[in-house]
């Protein structure tokens, strides 16, 4: 039964947001352009947002917007190195962690080199048949990188069980400060979560979004920054899911 409710939840993504969601709006609008002159404009502005969408200039702004504003004071004594997973990827029965997962495992490794500080993974099973992914990581922080795992936090479904979870495990031990790694864009709601924990979060971004000057490359649309709107729009839709859902953080806990 989960496995099909996630289906329909990738499903109805995909179609809820821009740019599908300007597609589909098109081909009514097409048909009614028939009978509705207006109906014509409306597909011209509708197919003219999809290529506003893959332009470098919007898909960079996009990013850009969802890094956090203000930075952090973070923990004054940290304690451990919290890394949050993000994708799965898989050839038949072999499963490794997906290019998202490996920038934030390569950023881990290196921070933890840099201070000694103990290794947290968090990701549980992303899909029907997959293992956890915090499994995965561990194994590749381990053979692909040299460094070893502390804690292994295999049942974090999303962000917010990210959280839940991953504080949990390390305030059971008396720790309530750590460094946290995840890619810019995810940050915001990342610390968001942490902090509905009443956790000491100190950010550690990886892959800040591009700065661009207008330029007329900057306008010239491109496929792969049409995805990259996509998943900025998407970010944002679970910013909004999640401020829904949970509220903001406890007063006692805001600025944690």
């Amino acid at each position: 039964m989960t496995g099909w409710l996630d289906g329909w939840q990738v499903a109805l993504t995909g179609l809820l947001l821009p740019p599908l969601l300007l597609v589909l709006a098109i081909v009514p609008a097409g048909f009614a352009a028939r009978r509705w002159r207006g109906a014509a404009w409306l597909a011209a502005a509708l197919a003219l947002g999809v290529l506003a969408l893959a332009t470098p200039l919007a898909s960079d702004r996009l990013f850009a917007s969802l890094e956090p504003t203000a930075a952090s004071s973070g923990p004054d004594k940290p304690r451990a190195i919290i890394i949050l997973g993000g994708d799965v990827s898989h050839t038949g029965t072999i499963y490794e962690p997906g290019s998202l997962t490996l920038e934030r495992l390569r950023a881990g490794a290196a921070l933890h080199r840099a201070t000694g500080l103990p290794i947290l993974v968090t990701g549980g099973v992303l899909g029907p048949g997959e293992p956890p992914l915090a499994t995965l990581m561990a194994r590749s922080l381990r053979e692909d990188f040299g460094v070893p795992v502390r804690w292994i936090e295999d049942r974090a479904r999303d962000t917010r069980e990210n959280a839940i979870f991953a504080t949990a495990a390390l305030s059971a031990e008396g720790i309530g400060e750590a460094l946290l790694v995840t890619h810019g864009w995810h940050m915001g709601r990342a610390l968001q979560a942490f902090s509905r924990q009443c956790f000491a979060a100190d950010p550690r971004p990886l892959r800040p979004a591009p700065t661009h000057r207008w330029g007329i490359w900057s306008l010239a649309p491109r496929p792969d920054h049409l995805a990259e709107s996509w998943f900025a729009l998407r970010e944002w839709a679970g910013r909004l899911v999640y401020a829904w859902r949970d509220g903001a953080p406890p007063a006692s806990c805001r600025g944690i």
